[in-house]
């Protein structure tokens, strides 16, 4: 039974005054009356298996001698290694496994493509290598205790890890010698965690970042690999600012900070004075990424309100120069030049445009797909269409949100809609292609994905508005989405439902026992019923992860009894189902168990679903495919009228 206490302190909660607007970039407001579905007498629901089997190209890095591209890719229903002519070409696969690669990183002489693997989803990697022309895998760690990620090379060999041991919540870096691996950093403290940037000098010196796991501060550090002594090169309390690439000498480094304005910026730090340039001040979120291998030109992504822009930025003059790209999610990589600096790597996506890669000619200003992952059904043309759509929330707090539209659909207040809460909470829905967007748009649903208190892109006071309030003003958020969703007219306010995965779940779950009476079926994935038996059973980065969230168990016990869905979820009446991996370390598999329990005693509609060695998230085509089908069930099932 719940205790009486907690639902005071829920009850106390919900009644305490609304609080001030929180800052975010100016923008207008959407009129949800102008929002128009569209004629197309050839639109037809796009099937679940064309979507599932639209793969995924990822993960992509040169060889050194710019012919070859390598990449992560579910081709064959699991995301295993290719390779392909770096022009494109027929990919050929590299490497089969039922497990998960990731972290491609290709010897400096050419012969050896390393990556990282774990065991089922369990997000313990170790680190292998295979020949680049094709051959036999080789295992180069076995630590079944250590995390050993993002491997990264020097032109001398050099290769440095990130290196995280089971039952530590900090993530040290390492380099490997003579088949072992060496500590090159010793943090202490579980709120701090190292990542290799670049290596300089041929190899003898590293540049990595220091920041905290909830994204709080950051620092820049130089390294001596031979030594491990370390000089602080950037660093203030309170500042999140961090190197994303360096020019081979070292002089030049990428810089990302939110100093002054609490909004991530762009800049070069020169390394021998300390002095910082930046780039013209933007409302908008902008990071800095990949360095030209001469390290005259860096990468920068402008992410405006969830659709996000790529320059070519002179490291000297800071000159821009835009990359003339289609709208929607248009992303670099650490890896993006190629060797000769004359072309780059991008990926890009939108909401009638599934995800691929492209190589982007600098000297021409012309790009072309090198990879075509989407089946022949999902024509753009024919594709659901979306926009970003701006309203208010409860206090006054500009929210934004991606918004799918349907077409013919009439202004009649009849059709069903989706509610997508996105995960993290330290996370955002961009303008990108979603599977479950296009899938229920395609049906009639409209589907609105929301960005609210708690996400990324909006700067930090945004960002860090519902620590404490898990579940409070950022629920609120989501019910102003789903009131702007009917206030088009064409929704009806009892058919919408809401699903989402991880932070996603959690907002789904508190959703349905919060607001009992908002939503008439949900579907969770992986979402936190408890988190006082989150902090007991899950991994101790993610217990620091939590900790900068909600503060330790023992010292917030109101705020984590008003934060749980568990204090509400028996006021829940709407059917809900459960999808949960069997090895998720992220939110163990008690938590979906402990719903069901909880529902099932209670006599609600509620079903569950365990994936066996699926992790956080589901990697194997058979369980996507799955997992989308039985959403689409759900949803079909009790947010339309029967036939």
């Amino acid at each position: 039974m719940i205790r009486h206490t907690m639902l005071r302190a829920a009850l106390l909660l919900a009644a305490a005054p609304a609080l001030a607007a929180v800052p975010t970039p100016p923008r207008p407001l959407t009129d949800p009356a102008s929002l128009v579905s569209p004629i197309n007498s050839e639109a037809r629901p796009v099937p679940v298996a064309d979507l599932i089997f639209t793969r995924s190209a990822i993960d992509p890095v040169w060889s050194p001698d710019g012919k070859t591209i390598f990449l992560v890719s579910n081709l064959s229903g699991r995301f295993n290694i290719w390779r392909m002519a770096a022009g494109g070409s027929w990919p050929v696969q590299m490497v089969q496994s039922d497990d998960v690669q990731s972290g491609l990183a290709t010897s400096a002489d050419g012969r050896w493509l390393y990556f990282t693997q774990d065991k089922g989803g369990n997000e313990y990697h170790d680190l292998y290598r295979v020949p680049a022309a094709g051959g036999a895998v080789e295992q180069v760690t076995h630590s079944d205790d250590v995390d050993e990620s993002d491997p990264l090379i020097a032109a001398n060999g050099t290769i440095a890890v990130g290196h995280k041991q089971k039952g530590a919540a900090q993530t040290n870096l390492a380099v490997l010698e003579g088949g072992k691996l060496r500590l090159i950093t010793a943090e202490t403290d579980p709120q701090w965690n190292w990542q290799a940037v670049a290596f300089t000098d041929g190899g003898r010196t590293l540049i990595a970042n220091r920041t905290t796991t909830g994204g709080s501060e950051g620092q820049v550090w130089r390294i001596d690999v031979a030594t491990g002594q370390a000089a602080l090169l950037l660093g203030k309390k309170g500042v999140n600012q961090g190197a994303s690439a360096a020019s081979p000498d070292g002089s030049r480094i990428a810089i990302t900070s939110d100093e002054g304005t609490g909004q991530d910026h762009a800049g070069v730090l020169d390394a021998g004075t300390g002095k910082l340039r930046w780039l013209a001040a933007t409302p908008w979120e902008q990071v800095t990424g990949a360095m030209s291998p001469d390290g005259k030109t860096m990468l920068v992504r402008t992410n405006a309100d969830g659709r996000s822009t790529l320059a070519l930025v002179d490291t000297a003059s800071l000159q821009i120069r835009p990359l003339p790209l289609p709208p929607g999610v248009n992303v670099g990589f650490g890896t993006s030049f190629a060797p000769d600096g004359g072309s780059l790597i991008f990926g890009h996506g939108g909401a009638d445009t599934p995800s691929d890669l492209f190589r982007y000619d600098i000297a021409t200003g012309t790009s072309q797909p090198i990879t075509q992952t989407a089946l022949a059904s999902l024509t753009p043309a024919n594709l659901p269409k979306s926009e970003i759509v701006t309203f208010k929330g409860f206090d006054g707090t500009l929210l934004s949100a991606v918004l799918t539209m349907p077409f013919n659909l009439k202004r009649d207040g009849s059709a069903p809609a989706i509610v997508i809460p996105h995960g993290g909470p330290t996370g955002q829905s961009q303008d990108g292609f979603s599977r479950t967007a296009a899938l229920f748009a395609s049906r009639g649903y409209l589907v609105i994905q929301p960005n609210f208190r708690g996400s990324t892109g909006y700067g930090r006071a945004f960002q860090e508005a519902n620590h404490k309030d898990l579940g409070g003003g950022d629920l609120k958020d989501v019910l102003s989405a789903k009131d702007f969703l009917v206030a088009t007219g064409y929704v009806d306010a009892k058919r919408v439902g809401i699903t989402g995965g991880s932070y996603g779940g959690f907002m789904t779950l508190m959703a349905i026992g919060k607001a009992p009476g908002a939503f008439a079926a949900a579907v969770q994935q992986y979402g936190i019923i408890n988190w006082r038996t989150m902090w007991e059973h899950e991994d101790a980065r993610l217990q620091a992860y939590q900790r900068s969230l909600l503060g330790a168990p023992d010292e917030y016990k109101g705020v984590y009894e008003a934060a749980s869905p568990l204090t509400f979820i028996r006021n829940a009446s709407a059917p809900l189902l459960s999808l949960q991996g069997e090895n998720d370390i992220r939110v163990p598999r008690g938590q979906a168990q402990e719903v069901a329990d909880i529902l099932k005693a209670k006599g609600n509609t509620v079903e569950t679903i365990f994936y066996k060695a699926e992790g956080h998230g589901f990697q194997k085509r058979e369980n996507q495919l799955d997992a989308l089908s039985r959403t689409l069930d759900w949803f079909e099932r009790y947010l339309k009228p029967a036939k």
